[in-house]
């Protein structure tokens, strides 16, 4: 990294005396010459500005010009006095108000040479950046310690962040959501954007699941250049790295997700359970559209899980080729009982393919019992034991063209109370009475036994 340190060992340049010694380690990432009495719109963050001072005219006159500067992030001002009969107080002062350092260009130094020598320098410190990042990919240095010397290199805070979002590493707290730059890049169609003052790039890699490089700030083309390397050097450690699966004991949910349409499953179910923070063993498959996975529940499982799992999962989807992303997850069972948990999940699963939308989640909790005892049995047997007992009521609804069927069970579903069953099919207490009375007799069962009312329950619901 270039500091404004780094460049008073060029031969001319030197701080004024009234600049604090703790502004000159500020980073330089470009050149910028102006006369402008009010630059700001031109500055960008970093930049060394070069001045003769040509604005200045009288007290008062430094003033939009050192607060451009310092509003726009200026590294420093180089100010030659040498139309002005030196550097105006007005101009050392309003510096020291600003915090701006405060450099002086001899007047026998052209413009011309100082900015040779700056861009050469920025040139060798770029270069000198990429032979040490590269250095420490070839060391095989973890993420964290590879973007500690990326941030040290570009003068600014960088972050790894994963679609579905999550920061997956970084040298500072990240200053938004990790969900808007994820959003913002799709929205630019998997190109370099920039969102809530940060530039994202991709990282390069073969995963479904994209990762990106965030960068704080408007970045010069130094600084794109460094970061762009950066991104191709996290995709060779995003490619190095295999997370073994881990050991579990006590309590697991299971999880099972499908990618429809794509074989992208595995990827998107080992970044979202990454947000987790847990550990967690993924249960290979030969069909990659769809994935297992085991993880560890402490008893911290958030109750809302289903619900952040669904907007995580709709942040990465217009990043997949997926058409539908569905997923299912069961209950917290001991360790041992992980194949039970597995059926409750893929049986959850099941349940959210019948749902609409792109992105459905569906916890073990919207699953009756007697739907996972259905789902047990094949699709012959249900159906075969649909007729046995409700053979009759099917062939009088038929022949009659009435609806004896579904009057059964909303009486049911109501507990067996004739005044909510009436009310919810809007039809009058006593109708709902003879209607229930002429299934019963057709069924040849009492329907306000409780036994007989688990029977034929679960023989109208094996169809769904």
């Amino acid at each position: 990294m270039t500091t404004v340190r780094t460049l008073l060992g060029l031969p001319g340049l030197r701080p004024h005396p009234s600049t604090a010694e703790d502004l000159l380690d500020r980073a330089v990432t470009r050149i910028y010459v102006t006369e402008l009495p009010d630059p700001g719109r031109y500055l960008t963050a970093g930049e060394l500005v070069l001045s003769g001072l040509l604005w200045w005219r009288a007290p008062g006159d430094a003033e939009p010009f050192v607060a451009a500067l310092a509003a726009g992030g200026a590294a420093a001002l180089a100010a030659s006095g040498a139309d002005a009969g030196g550097i105006p107080e007005d101009v050392i002062d309003t510096c020291a108000r600003h915090g701006v350092p405060l450099l002086e260009v001899p007047p026998d130094l052209s413009f011309a040479v100082v900015t040779e020598r700056v861009v050469l320098a920025l040139a060798a410190a770029a270069d000198g950046a990429r032979k040490r990042l590269l250095t420490a990919a070839a060391e095989d240095a973890p993420l964290e310690d590879l973007l500690a010397r990326a941030a040290k290199e570009l003068g600014t805070a960088c972050w790894v962040l994963s679609g579905v979002p999550r920061v997956v590493a970084g040298t500072a707290a990240l200053p938004v959501s990790a969900a808007e730059p994820v959003r913002q890049f799709a929205a630019a169609r998997a190109r370099p954007t920039a969102a809530g003052g940060l530039t994202v790039l991709p990282v390069e890699s073969r995963h479904a699941v994209p990762w990106l490089l965030a960068v704080d700030g408007p970045l010069s083309t130094a600084q794109t250049e460094l970061a762009e390397e950066l991104a191709g050097l996290v995709g060779l450690a995003r490619a190095r790295s295999r997370p073994s699966p881990a050991p579990l004991g006590g309590n697991v949910r299971a999880v099972a997700l499908r990618t429809e349409d794509s074989a992208e499953a595995d990827d998107v179910l080992a970044e979202l359970l990454a947000t987790t923070g847990r550990a967690v063993t993924p249960t290979g498959s030969r069909d990659h559209t769809e994935a297992l996975a085991l993880v560890a529940d402490d008893g911290s499982w958030p109750a809302g899980w289903a619900d952040d799992a669904m907007t995580a999962l709709s942040t990465v989807e217009p990043l997949l080729r997926a058409t539908r992303i569905l997923a299912g997850v069961s209950d917290a069972v001991p360790a041992a009982e992980s194949r039970g948990a597995f059926e409750v999940a893929r049986h959850a699963l099941s349940l959210a393919a019948d749902r609409e939308g792109d992105v459905v989640v569906v916890p073990a909790a919207a699953l009756g019992v007697h739907q996972l005892l259905l789902a047990g049995a094949s699709t012959d047997l249900r159906a075969a034991l649909r007729r046995r007992l409700l053979g009759p009521l099917l062939d009088y609804d038929a022949e009659q063209h009435s609806d004896l069927v579904r009057t059964v069970r909303v009486f049911l579903e109501c507990s067996g109370s004739p005044t909510r069953a009436a009310k919810t099919l809007h039809i009058h207490v006593n109708t709902l009475r003879y209607r229930i009375g002429r299934a019963a007799e057709l069924l040849g069962v009492d329907l306000t036994d409780f036994v007989a009312q688990v029977d034929v329950y679960l023989a109208l619901t094996s169809e769904s």
